[in-house]
């Protein structure tokens, strides 16, 4: 498994639209819209997160895309791993905490040096 994947601003928002559904496998169009991220963005978000081991994916069914008028492309869909969702509430978590303590220790605007 690969290492803990960059907890950028938009890999939280990815987690985070993952997160609100974690039992929902969601397609990358989907998910870019949700994030409000382009889809170029999105994807290799996912990717990073698959090697992570805390998604997996899978194609949709040909039957599905059958039924659609007109046809579509194929989707693939992502969802957590069992162990993906505690990592991503975990990182999150971390993510969060570390951005509260690095803004309290940023000097005030009016230059006092606050804390």
């Amino acid at each position: 498994m690969a290492k803990t994947p960059r907890m950028t601003l938009q890999t939280q928002l990815v987690l985070r639209t993952l997160l609100e559904t974690p039992a929902r496998a969601r397609y990358g169009l989907e998910l870019s819209e949700a994030a409000g991220l382009p889809t170029g963005t999105i994807h290799p978000i996912l990717a990073r997160l698959e090697n992570a081991g805390w998604l997996e994916s899978f194609w949709e069914d040909t039957g599905e895309i059958e039924k659609t008028d007109p046809p579509r492309p194929r989707r693939r869909y992502y969802r957590f791993t069992r162990s993906g969702t505690e990592s991503a509430r975990l990182a999150l978590a971390q993510a969060y905490n570390g951005g509260a303590t690095s803004a309290r220790l940023r000097p005030a605007a009016d230059g006092s040096g606050g804390v």
